[in-house]
C-alpha cells in the first residue's frame, strides 16, 4: 500500500488503549498521528490547525463524537476533510446522527487495520481530488468573466445551455495607440509586465461601476455593461480609465499608455457563439461594432461616443460633449454621428 507520509491524522478517544492501538496502526503507514481524550479539545484543535483526516469515537466524556463532528464541521478548515467514526456492531441510530452530523464513514470494532487504512485513504484521495478540482475552477475562472462562469455552471446544473437573448447593452473599448510601435523600444517582459498592470486596473474600474470583461483585445478591452444606468456607468468608467492613464507617474509609462475609448448603446445578442469543442459567450451586434470603430478613431486620451449616449447622456452634469461630426466608418452604410465624452469640471 501506498505510504501516506506527511499526512496527519487526528484521533479522538477516551480510551488510551484505543489510542494506541490506532495510533500503532496509523504509524505503521507512514501517517503522523495527533491524538486526544475529549471532544473540546479536538474541536480546538481543529479549529487552528489542518489534519488530513480525523478519526472520532462515539461515546467519550464531555461531548460525544457526534456534536464534535457537528462542531469540526463549522470550521471552514474541515468542511471536506474526511472524517470517519470508530463504532460497535448495532449502532444504527447512532450511525444515522454521525452521518447528519456531517460523518463520511465509519469503521466497525474490533478493528481491522486493512480496513482503517483502506477506507481512510480512499477518503483522502478523494479529498485531495476534490481540491484539486477546485484549483483547476479557480484558475479557469481567472479567463472568464463572471457572467461566463455563471452560465457554465448553469450548464454543469441542467446540462443545457441558455438560449440567445436579445439585450440593451452599453459596448466600452480601449486601446493603447501606437502599442505595435512601442514594442520595437521597450524590451518585451517590461512591455508586457505594463501592459498586464494597467489593463488590470481598467478591469478593476469596469467591474466597480457595474459591468464585465467580455474579452480583451489584444492592448485593450471589451466591456459590457447591462445592469442599471449603463450609458452613465459606462461613460464615468470610460472617464476613470481615461484619467489614471494621464496619472501615470514615470515618462515611459506616459508614453506607454496613451489610451482611446469608445462607447455605443443599443440591442445586442448575447449567448454562445463556435462548435460544441470550443464556444465562446460573447456579445455581437450592431453596436459592438460601432463601439469598437468608435475606439479606433478616438484620439490618444480622449472618449468618442455615439448619438445614442449622448441622447441619453446629454443632460447629465457630469459631462460635456464637444460638437457632433459626421463620420464614414467601414461596415456602416450611413455617417455616424460622434461626439467626445469630457468630465465636467466642477
Amino acid at each position: 500500500m501506498e505510504s501516506q507520509t506527511h499526512k496527519t491524522i487526528l484521533v479522538v478517544d477516551d480510551q488510551s488503549t484505543m489510542r494506541t492501538l490506532i495510533r500503532q496502526f496509523l504509524l505503521a503507514e507512514g501517517y503522523k498521528v495527533v491524538d486526544v481524550d475529549n471532544g473540546e479539545e479536538a474541536v480546538k484543535l481543529a479549529s487552528s490547525t489542518n489534519y488530513d483526516g480525523i478519526l472520532l469515537d462515539f461515546k467519550m466524556s464531555g461531548i460525544d463524537g457526534v456534536e464534535t463532528c457537528r462542531q469540526i464541521r463549522r470550521s471552514k478548515r474541515h468542511q471536506v476533510t474526511p472524517i470517519l467514526f470508530i463504532t460497535s456492531m448495532g449502532d444504527d441510530e447512532a450511525l444515522q446522527n454521525a452521518f447528519e452530523a456531517g460523518c463520511d464513514d465509519f469503521i466497525v470494532k474490533p478493528i481491522n487495520p486493512i480496513v482503517l487504512h483502506a477506507r481512510l485513504k480512499a477518503h483522502i484521495d478523494k479529498t485531495e481530488l476534490y481540491y484539486q478540482l477546485e484549483r483547476v475552477r479557480k484558475s479557469l475562472n481567472r479567463y472568464i468573466s463572471p457572467r461566463t462562469q455563471k452560465v457554465v455552471e448553469q450548464y454543469a446544473g441542467t446540462g443545457e445551455y441558455p438560449p440567445p437573448e436579445k439585450r440593451e447593452i452599453c459596448s466600452l473599448f480601449t486601446d493603447i495607440r501606437g502599442f505595435t510601435q512601442l514594442s520595437q523600444h521597450i524590451p518585451t517582459e517590461r512591455l508586457f509586465a505594463l501592459l498586464s498592470e494597467h489593463l488590470a486596473y481598467q478591469v478593476e474600474l469596469v467591474y466597480q461601476y457595474g459591468g464585465y470583461v467580455d474579452k480583451y483585445a489584444g492592448d485593450g478591452i471589451m466591456a459590457i455593461f447591462e445592469e442599471g444606468d449603463i450609458a452613465e456607468r459606462s461613460c464615468v468608467c470610460a472617464l476613470e480609465i481615461i484619467k489614471h492613464a494621464k496619472d501615470l507617474a514615470s515618462h515611459e509609462q506616459r508614453h506607454l499608455f496613451a489610451v482611446g475609448c469608445g462607447i455605443d448603446k443599443g440591442q445586442a445578442i448575447i449567448g454562445n457563439i463556435g462548435s460544441p469543442e470550443h464556444l465562446d459567450y460573447s456579445v455581437v451586434g450592431e453596436t459592438v461594432n460601432l463601439a469598437a470603430r468608435l475606439c479606433g478613431y478616438a484620439r490618444p486620451m480622449s472618449i468618442a461616443v455615439s448619438k445614442s449616449i449622448y441622447q441619453k447622456n446629454k443632460n447629465n452634469n457630469k459631462f460635456l460633449f464637444s460638437e457632433e461630426h459626421d463620420i464614414e466608418f467601414k461596415g456602416f452604410e450611413q455617417l455616424v454621428a460622434v461626439r467626445e465624452l469630457y468630465l465636467k469640471q466642477e
